[in-house]
């Protein structure tokens, strides 16, 4: 997460963590995380080793017991949700991952990519999309207005999806 600080910048995203330990094992533990991967933690981390916030959002489960106190790591587990949050302050989006599954940070810009776009130009992007890809005017585009935006036209695989290119 650290090491992609510019991507979240370029795309006006902040990133905030939680952990299910205490505020006093961040400052031990991450300067294990900046040896293991190369870059300091450079955003802000979350401590709840009482899980109030973790269990509240559904990212442990209810039988994780009341505190991150005296576990070891084999029964510590941690927050493996991610959740996109936009300017609006709704969630847009959440990924729960298992512990035995590393995040794919390319696939979480992807997803912000895909918010944002949708924010702005009324599209959706299909399923694999990238920067650059083709989108689909969203239903409540009306043709009308959809005309307006996109002069140039659609192609329309169905009556009901209006492919047009990426905008610009």
């Amino acid at each position: 997460m650290a090491a992609l600080k510019s991507e979240f910048d370029r795309r006006n995203c902040k990133a905030i963590g939680i952990s299910v330990d205490g505020v006093g094992d961040h400052h031990r533990w991450s300067k294990d995380i900046e040896a293991s991967q190369g870059h300091a933690l450079n955003f802000p981390l979350i401590g709840d080793p009482e899980l109030e916030v973790v269990k509240a959002y559904d990212m442990l489960p209810a039988e994780a017991g009341e505190t991150s106190e005296g576990r070891t790591a084999a029964e510590n587990a941690t927050a493996r949700s991610v959740f996109v949050i936009g300017p609006d302050k709704k969630i847009k989006a959440t990924l729960t991952y298992p512990m035995s599954t590393g995040r794919n940070f390319a696939e979480i810009l992807r997803l912000i990519d895909s918010c944002q776009l949708t924010a702005k130009e009324q599209v959706a992007t299909p399923a694999n999309w990238q920067q650059g890809d083709d989108v689909v005017i969203l239903p409540s585009v009306s043709d009308e207005a959809a005309r307006e935006k996109y002069p140039g036209g659609w192609a329309t695989p169905l009556p009901y999806i209006r492919v047009v290119p990426h905008p610009k």
